[in-house]
């Protein structure tokens, strides 16, 4: 009778925790986790509030993982995000023998970028590759990637997890083939994965009241607009222009003074310009039109 697999499986899982990983059960032979679907949730224990995924059922603690485990002989996942772990998934060619496999093309990356390979914690995988695992950078939130570092390259964090080391697959085992601590995410790799700065605002079409006149509405979005798409050098320029062409319609009272200054702003920024840049240049511009387009009013009365 072949051994029991449960209790080595249970070390390896309560190693993960003793390191601080949270852990879940993956299905015996499998990198699925087994545990119930959305749809098939009981609404209690864990799930008391609201469907629990493996992210949020992942444990450190130790009862929980030896019950776990002392049901079957469930493989190993880590949940990588709440383990603040950042893991390299080096893949290798499933069928293009003649293609490079993730490492090469790591290393080849390393030394683009002037680096030497970093030494952590490596596992190799069931099916012939490695992760490297790094501890991620404090304050940034980091989430999973496909090829963004290259061919058969992947990472793992945030949203998700890795097969630990003791799991086995049909075809093969995770092992820890350099038992070196986890390093600090290096600077390089993590401006490389960090997530793109939000897009720069854009200045939607101008909320105005449906009383005021259709030329006036009209010189409105016509303003903003020629703001938002200035190019540099000639950004403040426009925005002063169109604070001037705008002033008139507050002065004569078709248009309130806050709707143009949060148009203006809105398209200046769009534009690449600051908030500070912004607003003196807005307030000034509307208050030399309004006076100037007041006292010919008053002229003309």
């Amino acid at each position: 009778m072949p051994d029991d697999p449960r209790p080595a499986l249970l070390n390896a899982a309560l190693d993960a925790a003793e390191r601080g990983w949270p852990v879940f059960p993956l299905l015996p032979g499998s990198k699925r986790p087994a545990l119930h679907a959305e749809h098939a949730c009981p609404r209690t224990g864990d799930c008391a509030s609201g469907h629990a995924k493996w992210e949020q059922r992942a444990s450190i603690d130790p009862a929980r993982i030896r019950a776990a485990w002392a049901h079957r002989p469930y493989n190993i996942g880590i949940a990588t995000g709440p383990a603040e772990l950042v893991v390299i998934d080096l893949d290798k060619p499933k069928n293009q023998t003649d293609a490079p496999c993730g490492a090469t093309t790591f290393h080849a990356l390393c030394e683009r970028a002037g680096q030497a390979v970093p030494t952590t914690r490596r596992v190799r995988t069931a099916s012939g590759g490695e992760h490297l695992y790094f501890t991620a950078s404090p304050g940034v939130r980091l989430a999973n990637t496909a090829g963004r570092l290259g061919p058969l390259v992947d990472t793992r964090a945030w949203g998700g997890y890795v097969v630990a080391p003791g799991s086995t697959l049909p075809h093969g085992a995770y092992e820890v083939t350099d038992h070196a601590p986890p390093a600090p995410l290096p600077r390089w790799l993590l401006d490389a994965l960090a997530p793109p700065p939000p897009p720069r605002p854009t200045a939607g079409t101008p909320a105005v009241s449906s009383a005021v006149p259709g030329y006036v509405a009209a010189a409105l979005r016509n303003e903003t607009a020629n703001v938002a798409g200035a190019s540099e050098g000639v950004r403040n320029w426009t925005l002063v222009r169109a604070a001037r062409a705008l002033g008139r319609f507050v002065a004569s009272g078709d248009l309130a003074r806050h709707v143009v200054e949060q148009a203006l702003k809105e398209a200046g920024q769009a534009a690449g310009l600051r908030e500070s840049e912004c607003t003196p240049a807005i307030t000034s511009a509307l208050n030399w039109s309004i006076a100037h387009n007041g006292a010919g009013h008053r002229r003309a009365a």
